[in-house]
């Protein structure tokens, strides 16, 4: 493919400016710059294409007739450039891309998203798994949504919008009569390798001690132990909101309840100016999060 030349833009763009305006004055204030400027770009622009493009006196420039073709086919242009770039940027206003922690994303955001295209038709909603530090400079999200006590980063707006309860769960064929924590101690423990000190950190937010385990299985994702928990592989350990519809639907069941954490679920956004449609987003996930049913309390674990 033959290589574009450079072309003049700086200079293309004053003179189509001036000439739809008609005065060097009006097409300084259009474009932010002074009058000499845009007389030195319409100056460098014929110098650039060897033809004389205005005439007359300073005070009262016009176009020639080469400098008159060149205008409408610079008006055009611009026209159809305007044209293009109000379509793209109106087409990126109405996505949102989200970045969000792939549990949440599959078991609580992503199942209510009906209700918020519901009420907003005009926009989507884009979401891509992750996990990592949030850095807006230099990746293409408008917002991410963070499990974490604090979330760093400059320029960056932390809004906390759930709390985070966890605790155990397991299928209810798996489980006694009894159903405390004994009974769970004789069953295979699930891991997740991404957290592998969940079950110390829930005990020590639930204030128990819990016995060593027979038999540790250990998986690469949360969701992955969760399916393991229902398909009756063991005990795993789980966030409250990740298992709700599943103990509702009885295909778990949490015998010991569920204890608080200092960690919760963030939305994090950008600095200004936020991309339209974030304010929407946020006043919905808020709604939304405010009508999450509460976990079952911690029980006795003993």
């Amino acid at each position: 493919m033959a290589k574009r030349s450079q072309l003049p833009l700086t200079a293309l763009r004053a003179f189509e400016a001036f000439a739809r305006l008609g005065k060097m004055s009006l097409a300084a204030d259009e474009l932010c710059v002074t009058h000499g400027a845009v007389s030195r770009q319409v100056r460098s622009l014929e110098a650039l294409c060897g033809v004389k493009l205005t005439q007359g006196p300073r005070n009262a420039l016009k176009l020639t007739d080469t400098g008159e073709r060149m205008a409408r086919s610079l008006g055009r242009t611009f026209d159809e450039l305007e044209q293009s770039f109000r379509e793209v940027r109106a087409a990126a206003d109405r996505e949102l891309h989200i970045s969000c922690v792939g549990t949440l994303a599959m078991k609580w955001l992503i199942p209510r998203l009906s209700g918020f295209h519901a009420r907003h038709p005009e926009l989507s909603i884009r979401v891509t798994e992750a996990y990592g530090p949030v850095d807006f400079t230099r990746e293409p999200f408008d917002a991410a949504i963070r499990l974490a006590e604090t979330v760093p980063g400059e320029g960056l707006t932390a809004i906390p919008f759930l709390d985070n309860f966890h605790g155990p769960v397991v299928s209810p064929a798996l489980l006694g009569e009894g159903g405390g924590m004994a009974d769970m101690a004789a069953l295979p423990r699930l891991h997740t390798r991404t957290h592998r000190h969940a079950w110390d950190e829930w005990a020590e937010h639930a204030g128990v001690r819990i016995p060593e385990a027979r038999e540790n299985r250990e998986y690469e994702h949360i969701f992955y132990t969760l399916e393991a928990a229902v398909g009756g592989l063991g005990v795993g350990l789980s966030p409250w909101i990740y298992v709700a519809n599943d103990i509702a639907a009885g295909r778990l069941v949490a015998p010991c309840g569920f204890a608080p954490t200092p960690i919760r679920f963030h939305l994090v956004l950008p600095g200004e100016p936020p991309k339209r449609g974030l304010k929407a987003f946020r006043e919905w996930l808020i709604e939304e999060a405010a009508t999450a049913p509460a976990p079952p309390i911690l029980a006795e674990a003993g």
